[in-house]
């Protein structure tokens, strides 16, 4: 009996860990992710030769001309990075990533599914539950709900 008070007062602690702290680290996890690889496709504002080389012959995405999927899949990694890391758009944002996960998963990666499972996790958590307290979409839906 005693175990059990242990456990069932362990568990009401753990529950209380505020569900935007669990949102924050998993778009700041997911951001970091996306945008350092974003960054190895680049020089300054431009899109390096070694990343067309890339997606013309490593990454092959079907159904793309390997210059676009390179523009794509960088302007995405970017863009979509800093959208979730500061809270707007998360939601939109994340799905994004979260097909771009699943193309690399199914053409690109396969055997790399851990971090991908991973990925997709932190994303599906942002799409399902939201960026959290500590986001701009929170404070955007705050202001919505007071003029509503």
């Amino acid at each position: 009996m005693a175990i059990q008070k242990v456990l069932n007062s362990a568990v009401c602690t753990l529950e209380k860990i505020p569900y935007s702290v669990i949102a924050l680290l998993a778009r700041v996890a997911v951001a970091d992710v996306f945008w350092r690889s974003g960054q190895t496709k680049v020089d300054g504002w431009t899109i390096t030769d070694s990343t067309f080389d890339l997606f013309r012959e490593e990454y092959r995405v079907p159904l793309l001309p390997p210059e676009l999927a390179a523009y794509l899949a960088t302007i995405q990694e970017h863009l979509f990075s800093v959208l979730i890391l500061v809270g707007l758009a998360s939601r939109l944002s994340a799905l994004g990533l979260l097909g771009m996960t699943l193309v690399i998963q199914l053409f690109v990666y396969p055997a790399n599914y851990p971090d991908h499972l991973l990925w997709a996790a932190a994303l599906l958590l942002i799409v399902a539950r939201g960026p959290g307290a500590f986001s701009l979409d929170h404070l955007l839906w705050r202001k919505i709900k007071k003029v509503a």
